[in-house]
């Protein structure tokens, strides 16, 4: 696994735009979430003139990328991962001061940016097929793949640079060129990483706008891009489909998840299989789309699972990433971590139990950091906001219940359609079940990013998205079929 380096000095990052890295006028300080008063670097704040340039580099390096070979594409990809290998360690220790994310997971997230950029070009072999043919009589027919034009890839600021890995080999593997929109609270990594994978394409297949929301609108807003990619929050992945509608621009959208494990009267509950759930709640301070974010236990092993969960729970110390002892970082913002407070605070004073667990040093809860013990909240309410809107932090509500139908109605009638797990000792069985539940993924005794399988799709249902990334039907997302006939 990669290493992680020493804490380095600020950085400035600027624009990257048709080959080259562009200065503006103006830079936004990114700041450290575990010591807010510390500068991490400074990010370029684009202009809407500036962001238009970037998608017109775009559109017009696509005739010649379009025009390489698929299997040429796909050499200089792979030329384009491998030149990131020796400035891994500065990478991962900046995305810790900038994230927030403890150290293993930041090596972690810069790893996975090659892993699943290699899984996708082992897919080269679907694009160079010959085409799908329908012979007569009176008509043959062939239908195409062709790419689609200038892609907008927004990515969120929990793991930036391995959701954008999801997108971004797809993209270019199937032809496209790409404009990339950073989280704007952590965006140094990610733009030192693409101004160095860029460097084995030709100018103009990547590009990188940093800035407001309003400065980086033609990202979205321009007729010229063909597709929008954006992974965050279900309200605003609802603005920007309103703002696409405008162009008719085809989306993939990965949004908000409320993922419910259903833990069975005869799951497992010994230490490994109880600490897997609890890695699969609380991995990245609860900040990930596909963590479990409320579990619903059988009452008969209830208080099993709540004297395990606590134990587990409770081992972890939380403090900055970068520090060895640390097992959970700050969250990345104050707005985050207030959010999660006042739904922990109002489950409180709704009556519902609140165990907050973990070590919190006095000396870092004193720093200004974005800390929050992680929490378990005990038969909770179904209608306070912990259990039916997603917290994305530390906070678990554990529900007890008596009827599994009543919990698989629940969860297939919700808002919430990303991810599930199921949890028992008998695999028929949760297989059963687990092809019951109306999400985008389910898994059997483990969850979150740790069982993600980048071999076949992931995505959401109903207010979780639309479309697909990742795996054969995560290619096809990027390509238009073109029928040709005689």
């Amino acid at each position: 696994m990669t290493e992680i380096a020493d804490r380095p000095a600020a950085v400035h990052t600027g624009l990257f735009i048709d080959g080259k890295s562009v200065d503006t006028d103006d830079y936004t300080a990114v700041h450290n979430p575990a010591a807010p008063h510390e500068v991490v670097g400074h990010a370029a704040a684009a202009t809407e003139e500036l962001a238009r340039s970037a998608v017109a580099a775009a559109a017009a390096a696509f005739p010649g990328w379009s025009a390489v070979p698929v299997r040429r594409r796909a050499e200089m990809l792979d030329e384009a991962f491998g030149s990131l290998d020796d400035t891994a360690a500065e990478r991962a220790g900046l995305l810790v001061r900038e994230n927030g994310k403890i150290a293993f997971e930041s090596k972690m997230e810069i790893d996975v940016f090659g892993i699943r950029g290699r899984a996708a070009l082992d897919l080269v072999d679907s694009l160079d097929a010959p085409p799908r043919r329908f012979d007569g009589p009176p008509l043959t027919s062939e239908i195409h793949a062709l790419p689609m034009g200038v892609v907008t890839i927004i990515v969120p600021f929990n793991w930036p640079i391995a959701i954008l890995a999801a997108s971004l080999p797809y993209a270019l593997l199937a032809g496209n060129t790409v404009v990339i929109k950073p989280p704007p609270t952590c965006p140094l990594a990610l733009v030192r990483t693409i101004e160095q994978f860029a460097t084995a394409l030709p100018a103009g297949v990547v590009n990188v706008v940093t800035g407001s929301n309003d400065a980086v609108a033609p990202l979205i807003s321009d007729p010229r891009v063909a597709k929008i990619v954006f992974t965050g929050s279900t309200a605003a992945g609802k603005r920007i489909m309103a703002t696409a509608a405008q162009n008719l621009t085809r989306l993939t959208l990965e949004l908000g998840g409320n993922d419910p494990a259903l833990v069975l009267d005869d799951a497992d509950l010994g230490p490994e299989s109880v600490g897997r759930l609890a890695m699969a709640a609380f991995l990245t301070t609860g900040q990930v789309c596909m963590a479990v974010k409320r579990v619903y236990v059988h009452r008969s092993r209830y208080d099993e699972l709540v004297a395990g969960l606590t134990e587990a729970v409770g081992a972890h110390r939380i403090g900055p990433g970068w520090d060895p002892a640390t097992t959970m970082g700050p969250l990345n913002s104050a707005q985050q971590r207030d959010i999660v407070s006042a739904m922990v605070t109002e489950a409180r004073e709704a009556g519902a139990e609140v165990r907050e667990l973990g070590t919190l040093a006095d000396d870092v809860a004193a720093s200004g950091g974005h800390f929050l013990r992680p929490s378990l909240i005990l038969d909770p309410d179904p209608g306070l906001r912990i259990v039916s809107q997603e917290q994305f932090g530390p906070a678990l509500p554990i529900l007890p219940y008596d009827d599994l139908d009543a919990v698989v109605s629940e969860v297939n009638n919700s808002w919430s359609g990303l991810c599930s797990s199921v949890w028992s000792s008998d695999h028929t069985r949760a297989t059963a079940l687990a092809k019951g539940l109306r999400t985008g993924t389910t898994w059997i005794n483990t969850a979150n990013a740790m069982a993600c399988d980048d071999r076949v799709p992931f995505g959401g249902l109903r207010q979780s998205g639309l479309g697909r990334e990742m795996g054969p039907d995560g290619l096809r997302a990027y390509t238009e079929p073109h029928s040709v006939t005689w």
